[in-house]
């Protein structure tokens, strides 16, 4: 492994995976996958439904899910009037995150040891 090519190269997909990454940093929204992953409801829920089972007001939580669906990770289907939300990552950008982080992972283990123990 030359390190030389190989940290650009992860730098670049650390680059494409930005918004998953931001996505899923949040303790918010890894909180609100739960509750949609919890609710047993395959279909969906709707943002009050959500609000209702969160600590947060119904413009928070429809600000996190649109961060959630512009990073690929929960997706919307709308019925009449009313939107539901489910999460359904879009499997490439998961692809994507768990590569970088696999090849991050080989880097780290190609390095020398530099924590000084013997």
């Amino acid at each position: 492994m030359e390190l030389k090519q190989e940290i650009p190269a992860l730098a670049n997909e650390i680059k494409g995976t930005q918004k998953i990454l931001m996505a899923l940093g949040d303790e918010m929204r890894q909180h609100l996958i739960l509750v949609m992953m919890q609710s047993g409801n395959c279909s969906g829920m709707r943002v009050n439904d959500i609000a209702d089972k969160t600590r947060l007001s119904r413009p928070a939580v429809s600000h996190h899910l649109q961060i959630l669906k512009d990073a690929g990770i929960v997706k919307m289907r709308r019925e009449g009037t009313k939107n539901y939300y489910y999460f359904d990552a879009d499997m490439e950008a998961l692809d994507r995150l768990i590569g970088m982080l696999v090849h991050a992972k080989t880097i780290m283990q190609a390095l020398p040891d530099r924590s000084g123990d013997d």
